[in-house]
């Protein structure tokens, strides 16, 4: 088996994909304190060292130290950098200018309808350099290859830079290195999720994984997994929670979504006949409520109170229901309140995703 080591490893999600392809989870690296005792929560196997700490303080050394592997050993390196510095909120228009540019859009107001100039300066944020930090730790451990996950606005003009410098450091030091675009559901995860890998490799640049599900089946390709598939057993009383009861001033608006939409069902747009709402005046998520025979949409870190998805019974979504929708296994327990629970699932990475993607690059270095 080939050892693993990884980094900003959060709940788990690049573990258990390493697990379930087959390799050596040697080393998991996080800071938080929450997700690592999630991961001691779920640990069985005594080789397996859980580091609370930074990457920045470590070495390519001490990193294999740690994972109890000689310098001649193979080793893998995944991870998924914090991807804040990199998200749509880090080089968005300034508040409240998206909202007025699509309701000017949607009024067909073009004198209105006038976007900023390309935004290409990044906002200061340390965590930005952490993408570095993963590849000077890959170099100097001498890894054999690497998988690197993030959102796929890392590719938008205020992240190329950085992003061009960590693929030219580690083409520097020998790796061969492809892109994958992908969406998780395409991977029998109940959840459309965009997130962008980086594989490298020695021998040669790993091949981009293949799709296993669509929305349309096929000979070769399965159905997306349903929503309602994915998180009908959490539905009992026994799996209740306080916080997913819904109360306050969109209440009563909420439990009048129908399921599959959101706040556009109060609008003009939509047909009611008292409209609360006008269409492109909010952000997309507001209300936003779940349909069982669909796949979820993105479950997020921290969500806003009125921030959807929500479950079609017009509550907020258990944790449980949430890591299933992230594929976490059944029965994976997570540490904290239940605010440091969604903050390590929504970060976390889906294990099924993660897990064809970790495999090409195993193949790569057979």
């Amino acid at each position: 088996m080939i050892p693993v080591v990884d980094l900003f490893a959060g709940a788990g999600g690049f573990g258990i994909a390493s697990r379930i392809i087959g390799a050596d989870l040697r080393l998991s690296v996080e800071i938080d304190q929450w997700a690592c005792e999630t991961l001691r929560l779920n640990e069985t196997d005594d080789r397996h060292v859980i580091h609370e700490g930074s990457v920045v303080d470590m070495t390519g050394d001490s990193l294999r130290q740690m994972a109890g592997l000689a310098s001649s050993d193979p080793l893998v390196v995944v991870g998924g950098a914090p991807c804040q510095p990199f998200s749509k909120n880090a080089y968005w228009t300034d508040p409240g200018e998206d909202s007025r540019l699509r309701l000017a859009f949607y009024r067909g107001d073009q004198a209105a309808y006038q976007r900023p100039p390309s935004i290409t300066e990044p906002r200061p944020d340390d965590r930005r350099n952490l993408l570095l930090e993963f590849a000077r730790l890959t170099i100097e451990a001498k890894a054999d290859g690497f998988v690197l996950e993030n959102v796929p606005s890392i590719f938008h003009p205020r992240n190329r830079q950085t992003l061009q410098v960590f693929i030219d450091t580690l083409k520097e030091a020998g790796m061969q290195i492809s892109v994958f675009k992908g969406n998780s559901a395409q991977f029998g995860v109940p959840q459309k999720r965009e997130r962008i890998f980086i594989l490298g490799a020695r021998p040669r640049a790993p091949e981009a994984p293949e799709i296993t599900h669509a929305e349309e089946p096929s000979i070769f390709l399965n159905r997306f997994v349903t929503v309602g598939d994915a998180i009908g057993a959490y539905a009992g009383e026994e799996f209740f929670e306080p916080e997913e009861v819904v109360s306050g001033r969109w209440a009563d608006h909420l439990a009048n979504v129908p399921p599959g939409w959101n706040y556009k069902a109060h609008t003009a747009w939509a047909g009611h006949p008292n409209p609360t709402f006008e269409a492109e005046s909010r952000f997309w998520n507001f209300l936003l409520k779940l349909h069982p025979e669909r796949v979820s949409w993105t479950v997020a870190a921290s969500p806003g109170p009125w921030t959807g998805p929500f479950h079609w019974d017009s509550r907020r979504l258990r944790t449980p229901e949430m890591a299933a929708i992230q594929g976490f296994p059944e029965g994976y327990r997570f540490a904290g309140r239940r605010r440091a629970r969604v903050k390590q699932i929504g970060n976390a990475v889906p294990p099924k995703m993660a897990a064809a993607a970790v495999a090409k690059v195993l193949e790569a270095i057979a």
